[in-house]
């Protein structure tokens, strides 16, 4: 990626020489050209919000006398940051989580504008208290991804907002301080219970931080799998791959009440929504439940797993792809016991048993409806 600092090497993580996803985009460089050409001050306290890769951050570490402040929920792109970091000779930078107490001060704030409109209400309710009238706010985006209600956001929490043009299909966001604005407290977490037919799970409470993946309602696939859900197997160890909010896997430790559940994803909200969603619901079962950020069962030790319960996402930020359900896939395999199970729910189009068969040898359908499969996946050997 070409910077006002000279060019930096960026991959996405983790890297797969396969991928032909960048790990920067024109919000990216728009971003960093306004930096450099308004002769912004990055020798303050600079707090980059979302970097996806660490295209960001390794730029403006870059940068004469710039040591920023990098937040995200994502555990995948903060190794990609760190690894870019590392590779590009650059240090200084700190790394912090949407889960952990932001800087006192912030003097620069840059926004990666998310996919979720929730995680960017609450990250702005979290470092409003940093911002001060002098404080430098510029958010960036693609077109796409940037609406009224993003703007009405930083209109409400931090102040008076703007946009630039449009240029290479991105934008940018200008918002000035205001510290009078009263934007109310932060709304999250949410918290709502589950309808009466979602048998172990009826009329029991979910709990979503900012950012989870349908995080104000049960989303359809999510549902459709809680339906079908294997019966008591006497399974030993469980897998919740890709956890969201905890509700899957919190159905499979109510119904094996002495299995260990694993709840896993790389979402630090995530993690910390199962965890909640669990507390409240099945606390005091005998079973041990661990949770675990990180890249899938990519911890896990093979042959250690007796099923796995599983709602791929197929999409990376903007971009479709089975790049990632084909990888959690292919983890499953690896962590699975001989004659151990894999559950999956996706959308019909999406093919996933024909890559179930390519992995295990096998792909079973267990139910269907006009919009939804779910399949199951036995390791042989």
């Amino acid at each position: 990626m070409t910077t006002p600092w000279g060019e930096v090497g960026l991959t996405r993580y983790p890297v797969d020489p396969r991928d032909q996803l960048r790990a920067w985009d024109a919000a990216d460089t728009y971003l960093l050209k306004h930096l450099a050409e308004s002769g912004t001050d990055l020798t303050g306290a600079v707090a980059v919000v979302g970097d996806r890769w660490g295209a960001l951050g390794t730029a403006l570490t870059g940068s004469a006398g710039c040591a920023p402040t990098l937040i995200s929920d994502s555990y995948l792109g903060q190794q990609a940051t760190y690894a870019n970091l590392e590779r590009n000779g650059h240090g200084g930078a700190t790394l912090l989580t949407t889960r952990e107490a932001p800087p006192e001060r912030v003097d620069v704030l840059l926004v990666r504008v998310p996919k979720s409109l929730a995680l960017l209400e609450d990250q702005l309710h979290r470092l409003r208290p940093a911002v001060h009238e002098g404080t430098v706010v510029v958010g960036t985006g693609m077109v796409k991804e940037i609406h009224t209600s993003t703007l009405n956001l930083f209109e409400r929490i931090i102040g008076p907002t703007r946009t630039s043009l449009a240029e290479r299909k991105a934008r940018l966001i200008f918002a000035t301080p205001d510290r009078s604005r009263t934007p109310g407290p932060n709304p999250w977490p949410h918290r709502y219970e589950l309808p009466d037919d979602i048998g172990v799970l009826a009329g029991r409470t979910v709990v979503n931080h900012a950012g989870v993946f349908c995080a104000e309602r049960l989303d359809i696939g999510t549902r459709f799998l809680l339906g079908h859900l294997p019966p008591r197997t006497g399974a030993a160890r469980i897998v919740d791959l890709g956890c969201g909010n905890g509700v899957v896997g919190t159905s499979a430790a109510l119904t094996e009440p002495d299995a260990e559940v694993v709840f896993t994803d790389e979402s630090f909200q995530a993690v910390a929504s199962a965890e909640a969603t669990y507390a409240a619901n099945a606390g005091e079962r005998p079973g041990k439940a661990d949770f675990r950020i990180g890249d899938g069962l990519a911890g896990l030790a093979p042959g250690s797993v007796d099923l796995v319960l599983n709602n791929p996402p197929f999409h990376s930020h903007q971009a479709t792809t089975d790049a990632t359900a084909f990888r959690m896939f292919t983890q499953a395999r690896e962590a699975l016991r001989p004659g151990g199970e894999l559950w999956v729910v996706g959308n019909r189009h999406l093919g996933y048993h024909l890559k179930l068969r390519r992995l295990f040898g096998n792909s079973e359908l267990v139910a269907s409806d006009p919009k939804f499969v779910v399949l199951k996946a036995v390791k042989r050997s």
